[in-house]
């Protein structure tokens, strides 16, 4: 078995949602007053991520009772939650304006970028005080490290690897074992044409097409079908190989969905939010997304659970990879001594020591039931995998969320091929990625190796910059 520790020893970089970052002046999180510290009566107020915009009130509600379990063991720390969601068009002006809060979470791809430009908070004095420090798998810890060596970015909520999520209910209404979801991409396709021809209006699959991440999906595309996008060579010298046999095939398929079979529905300019919707709407029988999707499709897009299914990627030819990202939490450059102090209490408490606590594992579990929030989501392991399955020890009387529903995903989680994102100019080229794909499910005479060529030149331009 290749143990994630070994497989996550790729450059990680994560896409939960992905954005182009513009290299801009070191961000705040407000005025002078509000990253100084304390407030009038000597509490430190801490502004931190709480949920997606749109959140259903049960998951609120569990959010707010984690809040007040955090500020009782802390009465010297106020707690005030503010949603968030990462956006391409959003995330650079809001580091730049600072209206983010002051504890935000951005994805492995973009710590580098951000620390290069001065535009986060160096944490490393206050992540060695946890006593955990030493046992993250060092890839993911890399992930958020300057140049310098400190970490200014602190590993949060998940790793992940893409999967083949589906509607179990749309898979029966069109004659399909829900418990046998496709293995290759051919049965994908086949499938996906059952159940659009089944079900007018329903894309059998569809493709996150905009906001960077119609480029996010065809480079996990690409990597499933043995491809790379680019090289990097020892020197870090970065050639763009967008041309490669993987993506086209990978266009070619759903160029092919979309106009031969007529299977992908009739939106093709969703990204990571509004597929959610879709799917949890019974508009997508089938899309790729991170393996821990599914907590946000409770939380946010009140999906019906019973119809919920996760398979593990379809993988073809040789070097075939999962992709495989994550979150970080990090704070603006300016903020002072006393809001890193309580920031790392606030992500220990409410991140990371459930992971490897037992105490909190369980109090943490026990919070999210009783508002009827998931548990158990499958995730991959930031420490090691042996840690990660003590926890789920710890938690499993508390596990709620399908697991007999994802097996085809979960039985084979440790054994993934493992590949982080590329690690040069990512957001950019996926920007420029994203009217590709939107061509292809729009244009029924897109010419597909000239659009790579026009993209790999664009591409290679940009990476030419350093």
């Amino acid at each position: 078995m290749k143990s994630t520790r070994q497989a996550i020893a790729f450059t990680l970089a994560g896409a939960l949602a992905i954005s182009t970052l513009a290299a801009c002046s070191s961000g705040g999180s407000g005025s002078d007053d509000e990253t100084s510290g304390s407030d009038g009566d000597g509490k430190v107020t801490l502004k931190v991520v709480s949920l997606l915009p749109g959140s259903e009130q049960e998951a609120i509600d569990a959010f707010n009772a984690q809040v007040e379990e955090f500020e009782a063991a802390n009465p010297d720390i106020d707690i005030v939650p503010e949603e968030y969601e990462w956006k391409a068009t959003t995330f650079a002006p809001q580091l730049a304006g600072g209206t983010l809060p002051d504890v935000f979470e951005i994805p492995f791809t973009d710590a580098k970028t951000l620390v290069e430009n001065g535009q986060l908070a160096d944490l490393d004095e206050q992540f060695r005080t946890l006593p955990y420090a030493d046992s993250f798998n060092p890839a993911i810890i890399e992930a958020g490290t300057g140049a310098d060596g400190h970490v200014y970015a602190i590993p949060a909520k998940n790793v992940y690897g893409v999967g083949l999520h589906y509607n179990r209910a749309l898979f029966e209404s069109a004659g399909l074992d829900p418990d046998q979801p496709p293995t290759t991409w051919d049965e994908v396709r086949e499938d996906a044409k059952k159940i659009a021809d089944a079900n007018p209006g329903v894309a059998g699959y569809m493709q996150m097409s905009q906001n960077n991440t119609g480029g996010w999906q065809l480079t996990v595309n690409t990597f499933a079908r043995g491809g790379r996008t680019q090289e990097v060579a020892d020197d870090g010298t970065a050639t763009s190989t967008l041309t490669n046999d993987g993506t086209k095939e990978a266009l070619e398929w759903l160029k092919a969905m979309r106009w031969e079979d007529n299977s992908l529905g009739s939106n093709f300019l969703l990204d990571w939010g509004t597929m959610n919707q879709a799917f949890a709407a019974g508009q997508v029988a089938m899309y790729t997304s991170g393996s821990d999707v599914f907590t946000s499709l409770v939380q946010t897009n009140d999906l019906d659970q019973s119809t919920y299914g996760l398979a593990a990627l379809p993988l073809e030819g040789d070097d075939a990879g999962v992709l495989t990202g994550g979150t970080l939490a990090a704070m603006p450059a300016n903020v002072d001594e006393s809001k890193k102090e309580a920031a790392i209490k606030w992500i220990d408490f409410f991140y990371l020591a459930k992971l490897v606590d037992e105490k909190r594992a369980v109090a943490d579990a026990e919070t999210l039931v009783a508002n009827d929030q998931p548990v158990g989501t499958p995730v991959l392991p930031m420490f090691s995998q042996e840690q990660y399955e003590q926890n789920q020890e710890w938690i499993k009387d508390f596990i709620n969320v399908p697991l007999d529903q994802m097996t085809s995903y979960t039985d084979t989680m440790f054994d993934l091929p493992l590949v982080g994102e590329p690690s040069q100019k990512t957001q950019e080229i996926y920007a420029l990625l994203d009217p590709v794909v939107q061509a292809v499910l729009t244009d029924e005479n897109a010419d597909v190796d000239a659009l790579l060529e026009q993209a790999n030149t664009e591409a290679q331009a940009l990476l030419d910059q350093g």
